[in-house]
């Protein structure tokens, strides 16, 4: 066999390789959600989905205590969230949130071995004190997001001390000096926006305060108070990337396909959607930003930011965190006052 035969062949074979690598298997399947004819339909990997399911499996609830009892507040020092409740059901918080957080750990992950459990020596205890604040933030005014169905701190940590999914703002790849080696902020495929030229980093932008107008489109014929920008657009398809993976979903799920702009076609899930958005700006700038100072250095992002939430922090390619389980309904003590 001459050589150039044996690189075609070789080069035949390293192509269907390649091929074969390309596509995922097994064969999607479509789950039509809307009206025949809207073209309202959800593509679906059975594959991610069944892996999505196993991730989403919920531990056992514990027990519950009696009622009544010495309040926590009285019985330990330095208690400043779940003032409320009995001695024995802190107790019973403290043991769940160490197996939702910690499991490995224990409880020296946030008390310091040797010392009084009232001690705020390590910095974990300090942001676990704001998260249970910020959760019971989310199960109290956040309703029109999370429901009744409400999170727990295991709806983001599954056993890990830090979330698998948190963000950072992202500086980009290194690139030459000078405005010819200038990106734009974007032309620099990244996970997050599906490895396409999206702007990389559509969270900073749309995650983070109250002024970060997402709609591109304008309501009339002639555009009139709503002038936006090729990029801005192109930093909110990015945003809507990250949706999709997070929730595991395509457009379709929250969008009418014959008017992706119309409130009045869309599905109700997109005002639950923009509820949710609205939340994850409020958690980024009243709870998890200003922990920045609390954190050691190499916690911190490039930037020197804080660890941040995004739609997949709870969601981790589940339409609904851990496929609507609710763990809430074993631990009333999670929800703040209702707003």
């Amino acid at each position: 066999m001459s050589i150039g035969i044996r690189i075609t062949l070789a080069g035949a074979v390293v192509a269907a390789v390649g091929l074969a690598l390309t596509f995922d298997k097994p064969v999607v399947e479509t789950v039509q959600l809307g009206y025949r004819g809207t073209g309202m339909q959800q593509v679906v990997n059975p594959a991610r989905f069944e892996a999505a399911v196993a991730a989403s499996k919920v531990p056992d609830a514990i027990p519950p205590v009696p009622p009544g009892g010495e309040k926590a507040s009285v019985a330990y020092k330095n208690v400043k969230v779940l003032t409320e409740i009995s001695a024995d059901e802190l107790a019973r918080t403290m043991v769940a949130i160490t197996e939702w957080v910690s499991p490995e750990q224990g409880c020296a992950y946030c008390h310091k071995d040797g010392e009084d459990l009232s001690e705020d020596t390590l910095y974990t205890k300090v942001v676990a004190r704001r998260m249970l604040e910020m959760t019971r933030q989310i199960n109290g005014k956040w309703q029109a997001h999370v429901g009744g169905t409400g999170v727990t701190c295991f709806t983001c940590h599954r056993g890990q001390p830090v979330p698998a999914f948190v963000w950072h703002a992202d500086p980009g790849p290194r690139q030459a000096l000078g405005a010819a080696g200038s990106r734009a902020g974007q032309n620099a495929p990244a996970a997050g926006v599906g490895l396409t030229s999206l702007p990389y980093d559509p969270l900073s932008q749309y995650l983070r305060g109250k002024d970060g107008n997402i709609r591109v489109v304008s309501a009339t014929a002639l555009p009139e108070s709503n002038r936006t920008s090729i990029k801005q657009t192109e930093g909110t398809y990015g945003l809507m990337m990250h949706l999709s993976e997070a929730l595991g979903v395509n457009c379709t799920f929250c969008h009418n396909s014959q008017s992706f702009t119309a409130w009045d076609k869309s599905s109700p899930r997109r005002a639950t959607a923009w509820q949710g958005i609205q939340m994850v700006r409020e958690l980024n700038d009243a709870f998890l930003e200003p922990l920045g100072p609390t954190y050691p250095k190499d916690r911190l992002g490039p930037h020197g930011d804080a660890p941040k939430a995004n739609c997949a922090t709870c969601h981790q390619g589940a339409y609904k965190p851990l496929f609507g389980a609710s763990m809430l309904k074993d631990h009333p003590e999670l929800v703040g006052p209702r707003r």
